[in-house]
């Protein structure tokens, strides 16, 4: 259950005054009454002083925040709650310096709460079906620096059209009346691309695409649309034909890109992705609706050498 009134920074710590009250409300997220030993498996466990629990098998103690992103952290609970309120009600997200001035903590903490809230958008929609149908916009996106913006000695002679190779690539599934799915790829080549779409789409479902060429060799599977910019002809045949909700969405994120975080490396794109994929899908409900939903995937451990491994990419 969702406390509908909390609708700002300021309710949201009215309503957790203290640590106590915050880690409370993860207890019963978590648990919702009935505690389990996050070491065994159904284990027994005890009430102890102070929100803690004993393993009966392990003698173990632990609370809510053992096996979770707020384990073994000194930050207080409440400040964990302000920067997971920040990152899910930015539309175009917000970088660690800001974050750090807004609860009043080093610029490296900043970026270490982030990281790991960054690292926990993706967990939110696990459990979906795999299989996505119907009509569906796809499209491609890159991130990365422009080569004339490059000094003299870091240009790429040989970039042709503005494609260096440290520009990342983006392929963009977005089901009408769904969700968007967003994946970082190696390149812009059809061999990178169309195993994604086989494997996540369904044959028989309506593709709509633009004319890249890339695309070529699914219209025995799927029924493939294709919009030429500046070429009315499919749109005037069908109104339906366009990709006009992924190209919304590219641009919230282009502009969270350009405006709030200036660069994303390829190590940590996908969690960049997952973040904006998040607020994205989940942009219709409140915004205590996407704080009270995100706190519910944050219960997995997240080292700091978690965030210095090298991300996964399709």
């Amino acid at each position: 259950m969702f406390p509908e009134h909390v609708k700002s920074i300021k309710t949201l710590l009215d309503t957790f005054p203290t640590d106590q009250s915050c880690l409370e409300y993860l207890e019963w997220t978590r648990w919702e009454g009935n505690v389990t030993s996050p070491f065994v498996e159904h284990g027994k466990t005890y009430k102890c002083k102070n929100g803690r629990y004993m393993c009966k098998e392990t003698r173990k103690y632990f609370t809510a925040r053992t096996g979770s992103i707020y384990e073994k952290t000194k930050i207080p609970l409440r400040d964990w709650f302000v920067a997971i309120w920040l990152l899910t009600s930015h539309k175009k997200g917000i970088s660690s310096v800001l974050l750090s001035g807004e609860i009043g903590v080093t610029l490296k903490t900043a970026w270490y709460m982030s990281s790991k809230i960054r690292r926990s958008f993706g967990m939110v929609d696990e459990g979906i079906e795999t299989k996505v149908s119907g009509i569906l916009e796809l499209d491609e996106a890159v991130y990365g620096g422009l080569n004339g913006n490059r000094h003299k000695d870091k240009k790429f002679k040989d970039a042709q059209g503005g494609h260096t190779p440290d520009k990342t690539w983006v392929l963009g599934i977005f089901q009408r009346n769904g969700k968007l799915r967003a994946y970082a790829i190696p390149g812009r080549k059809p061999e990178f691309v169309q195993p994604i779409i086989r494997e996540l789409v369904e044959p028989g479902s309506v593709l709509i695409t633009d004319a890249w060429t890339g695309y070529n060799g699914l219209d025995e599977e799927y029924y493939h649309f294709v919009v030429k910019d500046g070429n009315k002809i499919a749109r005037n045949f069908n109104p339906e034909i366009h990709t006009n909700n992924i190209e919304g969405a590219w641009g919230t994120m282009k502009r969270g890109y350009n405006g709030i975080y200036n660069w994303w490396s390829k190590k940590h794109l996908q969690f960049y992705l997952n973040e904006f994929v998040y607020r994205f899908n989940h942009r219709l409900p409140k915004q205590s609706h996407r704080f009270f939903l995100f706190l519910k995937n944050t219960f997995q451990r997240i080292t700091y050498k978690d965030i210095r491994a090298t991300a996964w990419t399709y």
